[in-house]
């Protein structure tokens, strides 16, 4: 499902305009992202919780060529844990 069949569904079922449901969806999804930014962890309440994790440095070794190592740099990723009604759904 793209953005946009998103915001198709959401117009219909709230009986608003099209462009109010994309204008909500955007927001909804900057503040996640801009909550995430300052390390917070976003909890949606039924469906699961963002959460950035620090990765360290690691050691890699193509398969095969132990000559190779190469170290790939810590960062940042985000992760997702799914809600227990998402489980139930989903599993």
């Amino acid at each position: 499902m793209t953005k946009v069949q998103l915001a198709s569904i959401v117009a219909k079922r709230a009986h608003m305009p099209k462009s109010a449901a994309v204008e909500a969806i955007d927001l909804f999804l900057e503040e996640i992202m801009r909550a995430l930014q300052k390390g917070e962890k976003v909890v949606v309440s039924g469906f699961g919780t963002f959460a950035i994790t620090k990765v360290k440095d690691k050691q890699v070794v193509p398969f095969g060529n132990e000559q190779k190592r190469t170290t790939v740099k810590g960062h940042k990723v985000v992760g997702f844990h799914p809600g227990q009604p998402l489980k139930k759904i989903v599993w």
